[in-house]
């Protein structure tokens, strides 16, 4: 009654936030940052940008927020809502972000982030509405694959199965709960199934491995959840696809190989997965991982196979509009944002990842490119990519700032095709990539983005630094692309975050 009458922040000074409505004794607790954990729940919305600038001004750092964040919002959904685990997987690429703004402005990105997962966790009903609690570990079988015993509890359809023999996969080293997690993630190629995993590893680089159970625990939430859901028969392809190629091809008797490729084998690799079915993507995959091919070369044709997506889709038809996302856009959940996402997602889960699961993670990753191909019954290659002759010839400038001023005027002006064919021009003539990217990651920060502003930036960003230097201009000339498209839409909170931090 007395923590009820007096509020949070006077129970948080008085030492009785332990015992708060919603906490029970299984509850999660996370130490030294539980106080901060809660002042994120339950803050009301109107003073969490002020509450946020006060933290910040005493001493706490943007890492110790993000961190607070992560485990707020893990409690609160556990993976299981839509706008919940979208902002868990934006808290990282946030706060990449800021480290390559000003000082002063690095605040942004992540009090833009934070304020969509405390709204979201309110809306969700605070602490009264967490979902995810401790767990007991269960008793494994001997002589059973860990990654194996989860994907059969995942089957059944046996959540709480599936959190006990994770618990326990989880009392080992964060590296190899993770390879036994990516078993369970591998039975479907779905955007967040394999997203999801990726970006909460990535936060462990931020806030610690030994967190690794409460972030991944919730993929395992998500696969038992999507065993429910209504699916085709083809959906189910790649638990039967996979492990047959792995055997076909000797990739579990095998290490990675690391046979360099010349630009013109990565062309056409990629232009392989483009053309093909996802069985025959797929199949050209594990066919090149066997002779050798290096995983880094195998995942830059993967990625840039889904920036053909980005190029090359039509845009929302008037069917798919909907609020923030008008006809002819391509940011939010369009397929070629998701699609780079998702390949991003398989190169960099290819990367950390034990023998198998490098192998298996490509070779998804390249099913699910040539599926996404043909998503929502169209067909990209019968579609001409971004940039087009047209808007080329029509960049008649040569100076780098009158070309960045050219990019800027597109955005605004929602001229996706413009803005593609002026970066396109702007790298075609040699000229530094840094000034594009401070001027598409403003616009990362300023816009909503419907979900996937700070992610996508990130994936064009990190795919940019990972390519060769003939390619990589492609990733560059999408983000452009998408930028202009979600143009127009400022994020909610941040007005109220630049006011708290005296920015103009």
């Amino acid at each position: 009654m007395l923590v009820t009458t007096v509020g949070f922040e006077v129970a948080t000074g008085l030492a009785l936030s332990p015992a708060l409505a919603g906490e029970t004794s299984d509850a999660l607790s996370f130490g030294p940052l539980e106080s901060l954990v809660c002042l994120l729940q339950e803050t009301p919305l109107d003073r969490l940008m002020s509450t946020l600038g006060e933290r910040l001004r005493g001493g706490t750092d943007l890492r110790q927020l993000v961190a607070a964040a992560a485990f707020a919002n893990a409690r609160t959904f556990g993976g299981e809502d839509y706008v919940g685990f979208h902002t868990m997987m934006a808290l990282a690429p946030a706060y990449h972000i800021a480290l390559e703004l000003p000082a002063e402005l690095q605040p942004l990105p992540v009090f833009k982030v934070l304020y969509r997962n405390t709204n979201r966790i309110q809306e969700h009903g605070g602490r009264k509405g967490e979902v995810l609690y401790a767990v007991h570990a269960g008793v494994l079988p001997t002589g059973r694959n860990g990654g194996e015993l989860l994907q059969d509890a995942m089957r059944a359809k046996d959540v709480n199965a599936a959190e006990q023999t994770f618990a326990a996969l989880a009392q080992g080293s964060p590296e190899d709960a993770f390879n036994h997690l990516l078993w369970a993630v591998q039975d479907h190629t779905e955007v967040h199934r394999v997203v999801l995993p990726y970006r909460a590893w990535d936060l462990l680089g931020l806030i610690g491995k030994e967190q690794a159970h409460t972030l991944l625990r919730q993929s395992v939430r998500y696969c038992v959840k999507a065993e429910s859901w209504p699916a085709s028969q083809a959906a189910g392809e790649p638990r039967i696809l996979l492990p047959k190629l792995l055997e076909e091809y000797h990739l579990l008797t095998r290490m990675p190989g690391d046979r360099l490729a010349e630009d013109a084998w990565v062309d056409q690799l990629s232009q392989t997965f483009f053309k093909s079915t996802p069985a025959q993507a797929a199949a050209a995959a594990a066919a090149a991982l066997a002779e050798g091919m290096s995983p880094a070369a195998v995942g830059e044709a993967l990625t840039l196979t889904a920036n053909q997506l980005v190029l090359r889709d039509q845009g929302r038809s008037p069917r798919e509009e909907s609020s923030g996302k008008p006809v002819g856009s391509v940011h939010g959940d369009s397929i070629g944002v998701h699609a780079s996402d998702s390949a991003n997602a398989w190169r960099n889960m290819a990367r950390v990842a034990n023998a198998r699961n490098c192998f298996a993670s490509l070779i998804l990753g390249a099913y699910q490119v040539a599926l996404d191909r043909t998503a929502r019954g169209g067909d990209f290659s019968q579609w001409e990519p971004l940039p087009d002759r047209w808007h080329l010839g029509a960049v008649k400038g040569t100076e780098p700032d009158a070309l960045l001023r050219e990019v800027d005027e597109a955005i605004r002006g929602n001229l996706q095709a413009k803005a593609s064919a002026v970066v396109h021009r702007y790298g075609e003539l040699g000229h530094p990539p840094g000034p594009v990217f401070d001027l598409l990651r403003r616009y990362a920060v300023s816009e909503d983005g419907s979900l996937h502003a700070e992610k996508f930036y990130r994936t064009a960003s990190e795919e940019f630094a990972a390519t060769r230097a003939a390619f990589r201009w492609r990733h560059l000339v999408g983000l452009a692309r998408v930028t202009a498209s979600e143009f127009g839409r400022p994020a909610p909170g941040l007005a109220e975050a630049r006011a708290v931090l005296k920015l103009a």
